[in-house]
């Protein structure tokens, strides 16, 4: 049996490669791709070479494959239907952290069902979803904390949604890109541009990715609040500014990142429940504003580039859907 899965091979360019697949070992399965997501943010950096030396064990996905910087299969958002394994798994959906594949073995205990009341498309957040759950969990937020969150990619976009369910947040999400106004409001959120950004906020989560959101950040952060840095900044240095009011205002700055369970559930819920408590916080529909747009698998190498690195003047899309 025969698979094709797209590898990245030099800066800026992909490939579809074909590779054989063995028999399901005992505690695998074989899955047939049905839908994954594009994870624009780290898949772009993945797609530049642009992974530093020293992160390449730690920015190693769980089932990629080659090695960094080229060339490297990569992705960790696939839904798919597995066709051979165990019985609890044989037949149903499930979301694995695996490459842009069309048909792929995997870990069986790495596969975890997705809801019935979650589609494909919607399913292939779940990633993301992961990761603005280890957010909040790093953020411990209170009711009715005044809260900023800068940037509104996926991850952005889904920590401010759960953040807005604690109660009575005063919540803002800011985003450079005015386009950005009208999913936010689809998810019942407020948005700002980052003239607009509130002051004296007790909790900031910055997810944009830019040396100038994390510069606001600090900036809107109230007396001793929690500055969470979700953004990952691959090899670029930042220059921040930590010698004006940063220590008279006694700022936390706080590195969050998906690759350990957040201090206050770990030892409470294991990475496979966390996924599966993420897959089932998509049940919203209001959440399908995030995904798109579409293309299929064998256009995928072309369309890349394009959907990674948006053309100036061009909306730049969330999360892209594959579809096998």
């Amino acid at each position: 049996m025969t698979a094709r899965a797209l590898w990245c091979v030099a800066p800026g360019r992909a490939e579809l490669r074909e590779e054989a697949l063995p028999a399901p070992g005992p505690d695998q399965v074989l899955v047939r791709a049905l839908a994954s997501g594009v994870s624009r943010g780290t898949e772009r950096l993945v797609l530049a070479g642009r992974v530093p030396e020293s992160q390449w064990a730690v920015m190693a996905a769980p089932l990629m494959g080659g090695h960094f910087p080229f060339p490297v299969k990569y992705g960790y958002a696939a839904v798919g239907l597995v066709e051979a394994g165990p019985e609890a798994l044989l037949g149903r959906r499930a979301f694995c952290l695996h490459p842009h594949q069309d048909r792929f073995l995997a870990p069986a205990a790495m596969c975890v069902p997705v809801p019935d009341a979650v589609p494909d498309t919607r399913a292939v957040l779940a990633a993301n979803m992961e990761t603005a759950l280890n957010i909040v969990w790093d953020a411990r937020p209170l009711p009715g904390e005044r809260v900023l969150v800068i940037g509104a990619g996926v991850v952005g976009l889904l920590c401010a949604w759960l953040l807005s369910r604690f109660p009575a947040p005063d919540l803002v999400l800011v985003d450079a890109d005015p386009g950005r106004r009208a999913v936010a409001e689809r998810l019942g959120l407020r948005f700002a541009l980052p003239s607009g950004a509130p002051a004296d906020r007790e909790l900031v989560v910055h997810a944009s990715g830019s040396a100038e959101g994390l510069q606001l950040a600090l900036r809107c952060a109230a007396n001793e609040a929690r500055v969470l840095e979700a953004s990952w900044f691959g090899d670029r240095a930042v220059s921040l500014p930590l010698g004006e009011a940063f220590h008279s205002r006694r700022l936390q700055l706080v590195a969050t990142q998906v690759g350990q369970v957040a201090p206050a559930m770990r030892g409470r819920r294991s990475h496979a429940e966390r996924l599966a408590l993420a897959l089932e916080l998509l049940r919203e529909p209001a959440l399908d504003a995030l995904c798109g747009p579409v293309v299929a698998f064998p256009h995928l190498p072309e369309a890349l580039p394009r959907l990674l690195d948006t053309p100036p003047g061009e909306a730049a899309p969330l999360c892209p859907v594959i579809l096998y």
